[in-house]
């Protein structure tokens, strides 16, 4: 005979896949309403949600003996706090504070039970009435909110959590690691010692953040390209070191791209307007936040690269690269590593991220040229256009004989740039430019 605890989890889970609707519905609604709310501000990173998936909720039903607590499914749903759970992400554990705090001028307006809404999403509440952070049984701290969704005549329960950067690394260590390794028994106090052994370090490293955000956000102009230049270095190290590793476990070699994991790292900073006055800051901090989140994901480096929709192309020269690239994307592995690596860090339009990247590009020789002192000196409006034009596509032409990434290298622009610079310099007048131009060559 079957134990009652199996049919009451069945029956459970039924219930709550019944509601999977609503409750994705509310899953993103809430989501939208957070993200308005509170992505305004500087030092929140990220607002996730989730709906509990029937796995997780088998367990936990097992774990906290629920069957006993409850009378029937329907009750246990009811009174389910994490049916969906909402994330704030900050930057540090100082930031956890100053988030919760914002919830008590966004939520306003007194409910029943300790509870508080805001007057735009009367159907969001959440319980401000409870002392926060909340400790744990691990004897930590942390802000967890109780919620109600309403969508009609049915009350939804959500969670909601307020976690600096190294609190969500500490989640997922404690929760994935600890939590659930039943392999190891652990004597309690060996248990202690090594969670707080873990945490210390985790606080330390908040710590070191934070001194590289207040050492970013005060950078001095004087040295700013250099600093910035030491800060872009560490993003491609770390870029490489994930990657490298990912090759390592599924090939068995390592593949040396380490200048192509910098050429990546200035494409991503430019790409999200890290050279605006007051944006390498965040834009730095955004992006390492994303390459912690990609170490723990899988990345297919065997499979094709398809794009969701057809390319569009700005110019003749991204048309001419953009399509070469194309035509070996998925036979050469470096250029569908190198593309994989902006694609899962980026996230998102393949396709837009691909057409973004030509003209980041382009504008290496494009910008070089513009700059140039014997082109703005010795031709007219015109003649400049035609020159650029002219220029770009030899760049383009010297590519396509080749197609070796390493065309996209810092130091193969440098040299190329240097060579179009030289036919200016030997270039008189637009005569001479005229008379000659089909003699010239990169090579």
């Amino acid at each position: 005979m079957r134990l009652e605890i199996f049919d009451f989890i069945d029956e459970t889970i039924a219930l709550v896949d019944g509601l999977r609707d609503v409750l994705e519905e509310g899953s993103r609604e809430l989501k939208d309403f957070f993200e308005e709310e509170f992505l305004k501000f500087d030092n929140i990173l990220n607002i996730t949600s989730r709906v509990k998936t029937s796995m997780s909720l088998k367990e936990k039903i097992f774990r906290n003996n629920f069957y006993l607590k409850y009378k029937d499914p329907e009750n246990l749903v009811e009174n389910l706090r994490d049916l969906i759970g909402i994330r704030i992400e900050c930057r540090f554990m100082e930031d956890e504070e100053y988030v919760y705090a914002k919830l008590f001028e966004t939520f306003t307006i007194p409910a029943d039970g300790g509870y508080y809404y805001n007057k735009g999403r009367p159907n969001i509440l959440i319980r401000l009435d409870v002392d926060q952070p909340q400790l744990q049984k691990n004897g930590f701290g942390i802000y967890k909110i109780d919620g109600k969704y309403i969508k009609g005549d049915r009350v939804l329960r959500f969670e909601l959590q307020i976690k600096s950067l190294v609190n969500v690394f500490w989640g997922e260590v404690e929760h994935k690691v600890l939590y659930k390794n039943y392999k190891y028994l652990l004597t309690e106090e060996l248990f202690r010692d090594i969670m707080y052994s873990l945490r210390e370090n985790l606080t330390m490293i908040d710590k070191q953040l934070m001194i590289l955000y207040n050492h970013l956000r005060d950078l001095d102009e004087s040295d700013i390209e250099k600093r910035t230049s030491q800060l872009e270095t560490i993003l491609s190290k770390i870029v490489y070191e994930i990657y490298s590793e990912k090759t390592r476990r599924e090939f068995g070699f390592v593949v040396d791209y380490r200048r192509s994991c910098h050429v990546i790292i200035s494409y991503l900073l430019k790409k999200n307007g890290a050279y605006r006055p007051g944006a390498y800051d965040v834009v730095f901090l955004r992006i390492l936040e994303r390459l912690y989140q990609i170490r723990e994901e899988d990345i297919q480096l065997d499979n094709f690269i398809e794009f969701e929709r057809e390319l569009e192309y700005e110019d003749d020269f991204c048309k001419k690269i953009g399509e070469s690239i194309l035509d070996i994307i998925n036979k050469d592995f470096k250029w569908n590593l190198f593309f994989k690596i902006i694609f899962q860090i980026e996230q998102g339009d393949n396709a837009e991220d691909f057409e973004g990247f030509l003209v980041f590009l382009r504008d290496k020789f494009l910008d070089n040229l513009k700059e140039n002192r014997e082109l703005n000196t010795r031709f007219g409006e015109k003649e400049r256009e035609e020159i650029i034009k002219d220029l770009l596509d030899m760049v383009a032409d010297t590519f396509k004989s080749s197609r070796e990434i390493e065309f996209i290298n810092d130091d193969n622009i440098q040299c190329i740039n240097k060579k179009l610079n030289n036919l200016l310099y030997e270039t008189m007048d637009y005569r001479m430019w005229q008379e000659n131009k089909e003699y010239y060559s990169l090579c």
